[in-house]
């Protein structure tokens, strides 16, 4: 797959197939987060990939899912819940610049990951305290945001909006998911 596909076509999922990814795809999604760029190459993150039935529950239950479409995108466990999750974990108390590079090793992650044909959800609102301890983190680290991983079983659409218009993504009368993205000319000012 071209790079420019993958940055047109990913999509964020939040229904997936019960099928459990290989171990193997999820390697090459963390070989890209480990490459991505890193302020003054710190390299300060480390990942856990949670997979055991039992504690993809515990985290699963600590998350919020795509609220503008609550409750119709909420994955239901058995169903369509992830079977994996990655914790992207770093300092507790780190400087700003240590979501700059989480940011960086996601989307890394997330394209490696559509290229594959795998779908991801970055997941920033969930109960870090109960999700830290889940982990059983030492106190110096913490869960900075969670990925959920797996085969998607929806194919979300993007829309191309002008500037002024509603960015709110949402469901349409099959269930679609829709999601507004500005146009390069919504978005750019050139000087």
């Amino acid at each position: 797959m071209e790079f420019s596909a993958a940055v047109q076509g990913r999509r964020t999922v939040r229904r997936f197939k019960q099928i459990q990814v290989k171990q193997s795809e999820i390697r090459e999604m963390l070989n890209a987060a480990r490459l991505s760029s890193s302020g003054g190459n710190i390299q300060p993150l480390r990942y856990i990939v949670i997979q055991t039935p039992e504690l993809v529950s515990g985290i699963f239950a600590n998350t919020a899912w795509g609220g503008l479409v609550k409750p119709r995108r909420n994955p239901e466990p058995g169903k369509t819940a992830p079977l994996t999750f990655i914790a992207v974990v770093g300092p507790r108390d780190s400087s700003n610049i240590i979501h700059a590079d989480a940011g960086a090793a996601i989307q890394s992650m997330t394209l490696t990951a559509y290229s594959l044909g795998i779908g991801c959800c970055w997941l920033g609102a969930f109960r870090r305290e109960n999700v830290d301890t889940l982990l059983a983190l030492p106190e110096d680290s913490a869960v900075i945001y969670l990925l959920a991983v797996g085969y998607p079983d929806e194919l979300p659409v993007e829309e191309d909006i002008s500037a002024g218009m509603p960015v709110e993504y949402h469901l349409d009368d099959n269930d679609v998911l829709h999601v507004p993205k500005f146009t390069v000319d919504a978005i750019t000012e050139w000087r």
